[in-house]
């Protein structure tokens, strides 16, 4: 999120500038860390003794509960922290401030010049101490649908906060939930998309391309994946074993696929479709590393399953190279951002050839043509494969 300030730096007279900049002024910043940061700025302007200033937002991602905006005196940019889930079970947040702030508190103010022994008793508090740090309080940003956020202020002023700071602090936190909560809104947009159909869909989604037939044709690299016997695993384990034995097996695939510059577009039950473009000089050599790492990890994974007694995980995995229509298909009121065309269709039959060849992976012999000799792969012959008229040569890959 971070990014060069935009901002204009305008010398304000009086808090009343800072909510019209707030209101006014941001529109044109994508990122809320800068709007933060600048906020900061002009409240130090204005004679706001402003030491510290953070701001806590639980965002809506797969992986992280929230992030940690924090600006200092000095500072002309924020900094970001991303908060694991796991924050929440840590001693540093346990009773601490934004805890109790989402438990229901309407504000926090903690006297950090007081007698610690009559204090607070927290290692947040205890750490603003140990920086100087005079006074701190804390209030709960109220987003729509009834969704809390916080954001804190501190000082090293003797004495602390006096009311007129509080007074011009606090009647900035309406404005600042709106401006934070429309940010935040953009950014799950975004992090929807990419987490559902993928970086690149999603860009060319939030640019537009969201009408039945939109798309481009474009020149990829497809691999699909597909695990084996997976009827006969739902049937033997309980779901939630199901369950675990699916993610670690998507993630096995997924990781390999991400670092060497893939894009999975969908998982489809138990099978996934990703591409390489061919914009990328090395998209055929990058799919075969991923497809090399993602075997290896495999093999790790099915290891550890043997040891817990949990069921080994076969699969096949069909790759091919060619041109694709890249674009929204679907009925008129649910659509998906997908990938089709022969192409697709015959990297789909290659890899239901594995199993009948008894290979993990297939390649087609034009996806082999394009990486030479950098791997190690066997010719396997002409196939004739389902729905297309000639005689298809097959090459697997070693691993």
């Amino acid at each position: 999120m971070n990014a060069p300030l935009t901002i204009g730096s305008i010398n304000p007279r009086s808090d009343r500038d800072i909510s019209g900049w707030l209101t006014n002024d941001t529109r044109d910043e994508r990122f809320i860390d800068n709007i933060f940061a600048e906020m900061c700025l002009r409240l130090e302007r204005v004679g706001i003794p402003l030491k510290r200033a953070s701001l806590h937002l639980l965002v809506e991602h797969p992986q992280w509960l929230g992030a940690r905006i924090v600006w200092m005196e000095g500072m002309r940019e924020a900094t970001i922290t991303r908060v694991g889930y796991d924050m929440l079970d840590r001693a540093e947040y346990i009773g601490g401030p934004i805890d109790e702030i989402q438990e229901g508190a309407t504000e926090v103010r903690e006297n950090l010049e007081c007698d610690p022994s009559l204090a607070r008793r927290h290692s947040v508090y205890d750490g603003l101490r140990s920086d100087g740090l005079t006074d701190y309080v804390a209030w709960p940003l109220y987003h729509t649908l009834g969704k809390r956020h916080v954001v804190a202020f501190s000082t090293g002023r003797p004495g602390g906060f006096d009311e007129a700071h509080i007074v011009c602090l606090s009647g900035l936190l309406p404005i600042l939930a709106m401006v934070s909560e429309i940010r935040m809104k953009n950014q799950l947009a975004r992090t929807l998309l990419e987490t559902y159909v993928g970086s690149h869909a999603g860009d060319l989604i939030l640019a537009g391309a969201n009408k039945r037939g939109a798309g481009t044709t474009m020149r990829a690299a497809i691999m699909i994946c597909d695990l084996r016997d997976f009827a006969r695993i739902s049937e033997s384990w309980s779901r939630d074993v199901v369950i675990d034995l699916l993610n670690d097996y998507f993630d096995a695939m997924s990781g390999p696929i991400g670092r060497h510059g893939g894009e999975i577009l969908k998982f489809i039950g138990d099978g996934l479709l990703a591409i390489f473009p061919l914009s990328q000089p090395s998209a055929c050599t990058d799919l075969l590393h991923a497809v090399t790492e993602a075997r290896q990890t495999m093999a790790t994974l099915n290891q550890k399953n043997r040891e817990t007694g949990r069921a080994r995980l076969d699969y096949g995995i069909g790759v091919h190279v060619g041109d694709v229509m890249f674009g929204n298909i679907g009925s008129q009121d649910r659509l998906d951002f997908t990938v089709v065309g022969p192409a697709v269709n015959l990297a789909s039959r290659l890899e239901a050839l594995t199993k009948r060849l008894g290979k993990k992976v297939l390649l087609s012999g034009a996806f082999a043509d394009l990486v030479g000799g950098d791997f190690d792969l066997e010719r396997i012959g002409e196939h004739s494969i389902r729905g297309f008229s000639a005689p298809v040569e097959v090459f697997a890959h070693r691993g």
